[in-house]
């Protein structure tokens, strides 16, 4: 077992020798403990401080013919594997498989795995990379974020290919705990490959660094067969989902398909000439005789197009005997491609936001792949098994089964990041943001203040509440109104104050607790929540705007019907000032304390 008093104990016989943060000796001793070795070795196989690629320690069972590779982090918290992750993706795996040299301030773990790898080439036959902390590893195992990196992970699996050479060797990723417990085992997903006939030259481009496109034409069954295997996953990349049948390319790419698979009244260069092309990133890319081979790709533009082949082939023509036997078949239809390959995660993202120009892009669809946004996903799966749609039209093109692998059981709606952004803006106080949305993303400054890290440890609870404040609105207007109709003329222009100050008066309610426990884990508004709802619209916030109105500062703008101020962030604070004095309401944000509103 290993213990605080155990780590202390190591790191003060050892420091003036190892050096390193105390936290460092939680792996030493780990590595003593699983794989019962003397200090003397396994000092040589563990990172203290220094230049980290994401794994921090190794041990080869020449036994079993495994090779282990460590990440530890002496914590409960699953979530500290993120960035460790990240850094294995980004850079680790190229510099213990492929290039070890690159980096001439490499730590010294690095060097001794290196020599490691090349001693033991012929009869390693499994690589294992264990994630080592002191929680629930089944928790780990359940997070999408974790999961989306631990896929990354698994992609890069040609390295492992490319050092042993054409013998197989095995790669399983996996999250334990120092207590012995881990996660639930999971088989390797296989590495998806895809051989791609090659129509014509190939024109391959250099990117600023080490990045490389290469520019050809696929055909559209090709496109079909990645989407078939690969499933949502060929979207991992991509800003949003398919936009469907109401959009008008979308419509168009279906109405050209029909009139060259089905009508056989047009041919299929046509396509080839009207369509702008697609972007693909894959992991890898090989050019064979007469062919090209795709390693894991990812689609970074062309979702609308796939979607559509997708929807026309297994809707609106299943079964079709003129589409299955016409002579213009999937296999002719080609569309111009631009594969990336050599990148890194940053430069995929600016790419696939550059070549989203076709259909409108909002600054928010930009914003989809952050990793906020992947851990604002995994909370709201985690807390409340509802889907937060971080990428637009996700949530309407999930099966079942897809939203039960992502921890979701509520399936009649999803939160929306739109939605989302406004009610952290709006109990955060800042009511005047709520009209220049575009700026909230476009301005890094305010973006990273309002999706700020401390959001992941507010009570998802509140959050929901607040949320689901909006469906409602309306109702507690109009019933405001009712009681006064030349009083109340002005509610219908105060709509984000009104959700704003009713999203304070649930947090500020003194059965709280009681109301989120019955109200906040379900999308769905319930009645007794609408009545404490309009309780407080009809009880409390009309009080407060009807002294708003009085405010001395306001009177001549109300006099000419100018309720611009009603949209202000200062009326919220007078309103707020007037709440403390009438009720003791103080300000409640979701999840720390927001920068001014001028950052």
């Amino acid at each position: 077992m290993i213990t605080d008093q155990k780590i202390a104990q190591a790191f003060s016989d050892l420091r003036t020798t190892c050096g390193g943060t105390k936290e460092d000796y939680f792996g030493l001793l780990y590595l003593e403990q699983e794989h019962k070795i003397v200090r003397g070795v396994a000092v040589n196989q563990v990172a203290f401080g220094g230049h980290d690629y994401g794994f921090d320690g190794f041990h080869f069972d020449d036994e079993r013919r495994n090779l282990y590779l460590y990440q530890f982090k002496y914590t409960a918290s699953h979530a500290q594997f993120t960035g460790s992750l990240q850094r294995l993706i980004d850079d680790g795996m190229e510099r213990i498989f492929s290039a070890p040299t690159k980096d001439d301030a490499k730590n010294q773990v690095l060097l001794q795995l290196r020599t490691c790898l090349l001693n033991n080439k012929r009869i390693i036959e499994q690589v294992l990379f264990r994630f080592v902390f002191t929680g629930d590893p089944e928790q780990a195992e359940r997070s999408p974020v974790l999961n989306k990196l631990r896929e990354d992970l698994e992609n890069k699996k040609y390295y492992l290919d490319q050092f042993f050479g054409e013998r197989e060797v095995g790669f399983v990723v996996e999250f334990r705990s120092s207590t012995g417990r881990v996660g639930l085992p999971r088989e390797p997903r296989p590495v998806a490959q895809f051989d791609i006939p090659q129509a014509g030259d190939l024109l391959e481009v250099a990117g600023p660094t080490s990045q490389r496109m290469h520019i050809g034409f696929v055909r559209l069954a090709d496109l079909y067969s990645m989407y078939s295997v690969l499933g949502p996953r060929f979207f991992d990349s991509n800003i949003r989902y398919g936009l469907g049948e109401g959009e008008a390319v979308n419509r168009a790419i279906s109405n050209a398909l029909r009139k060259i698979l089905v009508d056989g009244t047009e041919e299929p260069s046509v396509f080839t000439f009207d369509h702008n092309g697609i972007t693909l990133y894959a992991e890898r890319f090989d050019i064979g005789d007469g062919q090209f081979t795709l390693v894991e790709p990812r689609l970074l533009n062309g979702a609308q197009t796939v979607t559509t082949v997708a929807e026309f082939i297994n809707k609106k023509n299943k079964g079709n005997a003129k589409l299955k036997n016409g002579k213009h078949g999937l296999e002719s239809v080609r569309v111009l491609c631009k594969i990336i390959t050599d990148a890194d995660q940053k430069f995929v993202t600016q790419v696939t936001i550059n070549n989203n120009r076709q259909n409108p892009v909002e600054p928010w669809n930009l914003h989809a792949n952050d990793l906020i946004q992947l851990q604002m996903q995994e909370k709201f799966a985690d807390d409340l098994h509802i889907f937060y749609e971080r990428q637009e039209n996700a949530f309407d093109q999930l099966s079942p089964e897809d939203l039960e692998e992502y921890g979701v059981t509520e399936d009649a709606k999803a939160i929306q990041m739109l939605k989302l952004t406004q009610t952290f803006l709006l109990t955060d106080g800042f009511i005047s943001r709520l009209s220049e949305m575009r700026k909230v993303f476009e301005d890094e400054n305010i973006y990273n203040q309002v999706f700020r890290s401390a959001r992941l440890k507010a009570d998802s609870r509140h959050i929901l509440l607040c949320y689901k404040i909006q469906f409602q609105l309306r109702r507690y207007a109009e019933e405001i109104q009712q009681k006064g109709q030349s009083k109340y003329w002005f509610i219908s222009r105060s709509r984000h104050l009104l959700w704003a100050l009713l999203c304070q008066g649930v947090l500020n309610h003194e059965m709280l607790e009681k109301i989120a426990e019955r109200h906040g884990s379900a999308m769905a508004v319930a009645v007794d929540f609408k009545e404490t709802l309009m309780w407080l619209a009809t009880a409390r916030v009309r009080l407060l705007l009807s002294e708003l109105m009085k405010d001395k500062e306001y009177q001549d703008k109300v006099a000419a019907e100018n309720l611009s101020f009603l949209r202000t962030d200062k009326a919220f604070e007078k309103c707020m000032e007037l709440a403390y004095k009438k009720w003791r309401w103080t300000h409640k944000k979701l999840g720390g304390i927001p920068l001014s509103a001028n950052a």
